[in-house]
């Protein structure tokens, strides 16, 4: 019996079309609720980069690629963050060797050391609030939980020799996001079952990219969204239609779950 249902939101819950969620889902989460069932978010945006879900209300929030996770939007139940040695890494790469644009997410800020068009693109491709510029070296002294880093598949191998401790979960040719080793939306799922007390087999969980394929497979019911990669597709228990073709409602009607 499903108990709770993780959600991703860019592609999954939003349509990357018209960057909103779709009507059909919309009703969808409101029966999940009627019948008790909890319903989170698993995104690897910052709480307060999550701009797009309306007044849609969730039991919890499993952010930063699981390096972050909240009962409703105020209790921390797990926190992860990149060590300091990797950020100082970072830091000495973008001055000494090359720099590329990366936004440094850390508990309560956001901040970039600067632009390009790509930025731009991807930004406004994910509805995304732009974080304030700032010099790189302002990083010192902060805890930073993830990186949101603008580099290319050919120049990952280069940059993350440099960041030992993390691991690249890459779902956009144009950037990746960084995490420290170790997290990934699995492990933020755990975090969140623990703390309600919910077992790994009564959960359900949905996504689209490659940052959802741990969560994917480690779910009770992994599905992925019909506009996901093929890749997803293969890590999923179940592929359903796409977010602008009804995915969610369907795949919980396929289920019997709603």
């Amino acid at each position: 019996m499903i108990k709770a249902v993780f959600f991703d939101i860019d592609g999954t819950l939003v349509s990357f079309k018209t960057h909103v969620v779709p009507q059909s889902t919309i009703h969808a989460l409101d029966l999940l609720r009627k019948r008790g069932i909890k319903v989170f978010i698993a995104t690897g945006r910052h709480l307060s980069s999550i701009n797009n879900l309306g007044n849609l209300e969730f039991d919890g929030y499993v952010t930063l690629n699981g390096g972050y996770v909240l009962a409703g939007k105020n209790d921390v139940v797990y926190k992860h963050s990149i060590p300091d040695k990797d950020i100082e890494s970072l830091v000495h790469y973008q001055e000494k060797e090359g720099s590329f644009p990366c936004a440094f997410v850390m508990e309560n800020e956001i901040f970039m050391n600067y632009t390009d068009k790509a930025v731009k693109d991807v930004f406004r491709l994910l509805n995304f609030p732009s974080p304030p510029i700032r010099p790189v070296a302002d990083v010192y002294g902060n805890t930073v939980y993830q990186l949101i880093a603008f580099f290319t598949a050919e120049q990952e191998k280069r940059i993350m020799s440099i960041l030992s401790h993390c691991e690249s979960t890459r779902w956009n040719p144009l950037f990746t996001d960084i995490v420290p080793v170790g997290s990934n939306k699995g492990i933020g799922i755990d975090k969140m079952l623990e703390h309600f007390r919910i077992n790994l087999d009564e959960c359900m969980a949905f996504g689209d990219g490659g940052n959802d394929i741990a969560m994917l497979k480690h779910a009770g019911m992994g599905v992925a969204m019909g506009n996901a990669a093929e890749d997803v597709m293969k890590s999923a228990d179940y592929v359903t239609t796409s977010v602008d073709d009804n995915g969610i409602y369907n795949a919980l009607k396929h289920f019997n779950i709603i």
